[in-house]
């Protein structure tokens, strides 16, 4: 029995160095690509106004911005949204415009560039404080999340673990926040929600398969430490695929047909979920294992009662 175990046991942790320097690879891409493009924050943390009109025919950009910009407005953003026929504008805070009077004076100005009709969809407005304070509470949010995972895995678990997990929730956020700055996608407050989400999907694969580890630790008395992980990521991987692959469909479904209100949403759980199942296995679990995690550390300490030892001399 013990043989047909091992042979059908996949060897996860033959790759684990490959996979480390992939994903410090992939960690300082990302850091590179938030210092160099930077995020593109929404107006939840900028301020300022976002206007959305929609054409008759499709829109196009490169006219609209000469016309934003031959009229004072180069500051302006336009983006195509859901369609080729809807845009949306954004432009910097101005404290000395109405946010109504500000969509009413653009919506002039591009239906003088034309003969087709224009419609006004919506107008928002966020004023920079509220941007301020929304970034700040979002950052001290994530923080706060990563501390109290830190100190619940450490422990349930053990500090190995703890760090682990601490480190593969760090580099799932990373690497989706770096995947925004490169494609240039906005970050608003449902991505910021996606995001906490995508730590707790994370959280929860990453405690599935250090709940295991520590079980056979305790229950498998030959191999060592790799081995038994990878009879943890092994016995673990259907529950794993099938999870994904179900929380794929339905995200795929919204980012197919949510539309353009929840794209970012969308987006970056994608993305999260995928990242969030490799650094269960690949960032966790190697992890634990390069900082020497072994069964002595996850065996129970046995604690006597008093009065054991008469209790063992009566007869």
């Amino acid at each position: 029995m013990q043989i047909l175990r091992l042979k059908e046991t996949v060897n996860f942790m033959a790759f684990r160095k490959v996979a480390m320097v992939f994903s410090i690879v992939l960690m300082i891409s990302a850091i590179s690509l938030l210092m160099v493009k930077k995020l593109n924050f929404g107006l939840d943390f900028t301020g300022g106004t976002l206007i959305e009109v929609g054409f008759e025919e499709a829109a196009d950009l490169t006219k609209i911005r000469q016309v934003l910009d031959s009229n004072g407005f180069e500051d302006g953003v336009v983006q195509l949204y859901g369609s080729s026929r809807d845009i949306v504008i954004r432009l910097a805070q101005r404290e000395d415009v109405k946010a109504e009077m500000l969509g009413n004076q653009v919506l002039s100005i591009l239906q003088q560039s034309t003969d087709k009709n224009i419609d006004m969809r919506r107008i928002e407005f966020v004023g920079a404080s509220v941007g301020e304070e929304l970034t700040e509470q979002g950052g001290l949010a994530m923080l706060t999340a990563l501390i109290c995972i830190l100190v619940y895995v450490a422990f349930r678990f053990e500090w190995r673990f703890a760090l682990g997990s601490v480190v593969a929730l760090f580099h799932d956020v990373l690497l989706t926040l770096g995947l925004f700055a490169l494609l240039g996608l906005e970050f608003d407050l449902t991505v910021l929600a996606a995001i906490l989400a995508v730590i707790g999907y994370s959280l929860n694969d990453t405690i599935v398969v250090s709940d295991r580890i520590r079980e056979n630790f305790r229950k498998i008395r030959e191999g060592g430490p790799a081995e038994v992980i990878n009879i943890s990521l092994t016995q673990t991987l259907s529950r794993t695929f099938i999870t994904s692959i179900t929380t794929l469909l339905v995200l795929a479904a919204l980012f197919f047909k949510g539309g353009a209100l929840i794209h970012g949403f969308a987006t970056a759980l994608l993305f999260g979920v995928f990242v969030g199942t490799y650094s269960s296995i690949y960032v966790a679990s190697a992890v634990a294992l390069a900082l020497g995690i072994s069964k002595e550390d996850l065996i129970p300490e046995v604690i006597e009662k008093e009065g054991a030892e008469q209790e063992q001399m009566m007869p």
